[in-house]
């Protein structure tokens, strides 16, 4: 009979014959976490090889990303559409073994992890749509939201400050169904952690509300089965499993250092854990009875033929909830969705009010959340400030003092940036939600990496940052964002709005929320902006990103193009330069305007127009693509001063004059 500990030396033989043959990778934390992984997925893991995407699985996440081979051995063995060929080909180009869990290429990998901390942050995310799901749509008897979330972390997860945002979060919010198994090891790149990692761990997670489950040998199959059998017991708090671990367990003559954590064993002590092992199959050959011992395809489709089942019984019941729930977890927009936001965005144009755009923010809010209950709604402590919490809105945690409502579809996150951002992520990839989160502009610096990770992996989250520029006024440069802007539109696959009035606020909003294939940025001001008249066809040209919102007979002179706030003093630029041809580009996306047709794009900046000024309060470097270098960019490339809004925009040349004038310059 095959013994457990056979089949966690699996993972192990695997994951150093693939890091061996790509001459690269981590082979010290697949072989210190084995026999975890092997407790967790045949004894405990409700999950189904063969349809990965099952709406009620439990979620794995392998926080440590660099032990990669871990998720990947254990996808191939337990029956995942992951051959031995992709296993061979591990870190090679156009493979489904990358060096990181990627989110999208190999089945069954929840999130995209290695910067460390964030996939325990995703986790959280997970977790809190989990129970948020449950309580939008379990009824007496009919628990058909109801799995878990497990993470696999390392020292340098908990090192990283993330993990205190999301895990002290975490605790507060009760999430119960969340298990983390710590891999305490001792050892990361630099040596042995002792030197710069003295914390207790387990009193640290104790504060933040956890249930901790101490000292338990991270090699011992009975022991892990124990603890986790401990954790699922606790349901009003999330647990943390502290597993004592060796780095590299197997190998013989490298266990237990930092040599094994990042590099490959060498032929020579492969060979000398293979006969420590007692393994004696080739490398990349696993035996039938060890095959069968992992197989998970038969247990994982009795185990969703029994939810179908629940499901066909809650259909019967609640037709329109189960409905509902199906069509959130396909990330399908409502029926009714297209003709009812055309609605609130005329509703918006008919009133043709000059609000602040965080202001026309919660307006286009207020049309939109009604129409979609999947909105999982927050802010980082700035809710009355970033215009968040709608007519539609309803709080989980915030405004309730200790008291929290998982029905709700609104989150007070606290002073944690990106902690949110990565929470976000996590509730995008698990399904059900939209999530939108905000904060000033300027702290988007914070959330930096989230945003990335949400670009990378292409899902659906709405980041919203308020207080765009100099506009913020009196808080001075440390809250007055410059460069983030321009450096938001660096990220690639994210989509990057800055609405220059109300009706441009809305359509920006549509946009995010119908673009399924990335995340979105909506930058938004404090002080209060005019509205634009448009005709229709200007109006369905906002949404390709850049448009003329005002022309003039014949040929222009000159081109100004504007952003956010700057659109009404380009405006106001040109009226004053009526002895010319002046045309105005309102651009609130350039993303989405380059991703228009050639054709298009001439249409609207003719290449035979080569007089042309950009305006907008930031740094002014991304413009001269537009402006082309005779061109002017009327911008900022300092930090700004503290000072009221009107003052610092005439104090930095955000004025009808200065903007004349640099037309006057480029003619």
């Amino acid at each position: 009979m095959t013994t457990r500990q056979e089949l966690a030396n699996a993972i192990r033989v695997l994951s150093m014959d693939a890091v061996q043959q790509a001459n690269s990778g981590h082979p010290g934390a697949p072989m210190g976490m084995a026999d975890i992984a092997e407790v967790l997925y045949n004894d405990f893991m409700s999950h189904n090889p063969q349809n990965p995407d099952w709406a009620n699985r439990d979620r794995f996440v392998m926080s440590n990303g660099h032990g990669s081979m871990l998720p990947y051995s254990v996808l191939h063995l337990t029956g995942y559409d992951l051959s031995m060929s992709e296993i061979k080909n591990f870190r090679q180009l156009h493979s489904k073994t990358p060096g990181h869990p990627e989110y999208g290429y190999a089945p069954g990998i929840e999130t995209t992890t290695g910067p460390l901390g964030q996939g325990l942050a995703n986790a959280v995310g997970m977790a809190l749509s989990e129970k948020v799901l449950a309580a939008q749509f379990n009824k007496d008897g009919h628990d058909i939201v109801d799995h878990y979330t497990y993470v696999f972390l390392g020292d340098g997860c908990l090192m990283e400050g993330i993990s205190h945002e999301a895990c002290s979060l975490a605790g507060t919010l009760n999430l119960g169904k969340l298990i983390c198994f710590y891999d305490d090891n001792g050892i990361s790149i630099d040596g042995d952690v002792a030197g710069w990692f003295a914390d207790d761990t387990p009193k640290r997670f104790e504060a933040y509300g956890w249930q901790v489950v101490a000292d338990v040998d991270g090699h011992d199959a009975d022991a892990i089965r124990v603890a986790t059998e401990t954790a699922r017991l606790e349901t009003d708090k999330p647990t943390l499993i502290c597993c004592k671990t060796v780095i590299g367990k197997g190998a013989p003559n490298k266990e237990g250092g930092h040599d094994v954590h990042g590099a490959p064993l060498g032929a020579e002590e492969i060979a000398a854990a293979r006969k420590a092992m007692g393994w004696t199959h080739e490398p990349f050959t696993v035996p039938d009875d060890i095959y069968a011992g992992w197989d998970a395809k038969d247990k994982g489709a009795t185990a969703e033929n029994a939810w179908n089942e629940k499901l066909a019984a809650y259909s019967a019941a609640f037709p329109a909830e189960s409905a509902e729930f199906t069509r959130r977890m396909a990330g399908d927009l409502p029926a009714d969705w297209s003709e009812k936001a055309d609605a609130a965005i005329a509703a918006i144009i008919e009133k043709a009010e000059s609000p602040a755009t965080r202001v026309a923010s919660k307006n286009a809010l207020n049309g939109f959340a009604p129409l979609l209950p999947e909105f999982l709604g927050g802010s980082a402590d700035l809710t009355p400030s970033n215009n968040t919490f709608s007519n539609s809105s309803k709080g989980i945690n915030s405004m309730h003092g200790t008291d929290k409502d998982y029905t709700g579809n609104y989150l007070s996150y606290g002073v944690r940036e990106f902690g949110m951002s990565a929470l976000m992520n996590g509730v995008a990839l698990h399904g059900g939600f939209i999530p939108y989160g905000a904060t000033f502009l300027m702290f988007s610096e914070y959330a930096r990496n989230a945003l990335r990770m949400a670009a990378l992996m292409k899902i659906r989250s709405i980041f919203v940052y308020t207080h765009d520029s100099i506009g913020l006024g009196e808080d001075g440069p440390t809250h007055q964002g410059v460069e983030q802007t321009a450096t938001l539109r660096l990220i690639p696959q994210m989509s990057v709005w800055r609405p220059c009035d109300g009706v441009e606020t809305a359509i920006a909003w549509r946009a995010a929320i119908e673009k399924q294939n990335g995340p979105s940025c909506l930058i938004l001001t404090r002080q209060g902006l005019p509205f634009q008249q448009r005709t229709d066809t200007q109006q369905a040209d906002i949404v390709k990103g850049g448009y003329v919102l005002k022309d003039c007979d014949g040929t222009p002179d000159a081109i100004i193009i504007a952003t956010g706030s700057e659109v009404g003093l380009a405006m106001d630029a040109a009226a004053a330069l009526s002895d010319k041809n002046i045309r105005v580009v309102s651009m609130p996306s350039v993303d989405a305007f380059e991703a228009q047709d050639a054709a298009y794009r001439e249409s609207v900046l003719p290449g035979a127009v080569t007089a042309r000024v950009a305006v907008e309060a930031g740094v002014t470097g991304g413009w001269y693509k537009y402006v082309g270098l005779n061109g002017k960019v009327v911008g900022i490339d300092t930090f700004g001063e503290s000072a009221p809004a009107g003052e610092l925009f005439k104090h930095f040349g955000f004025t009808v004059d200065n903007v004349v004038a640099a037309v006057n310059d480029v003619l």
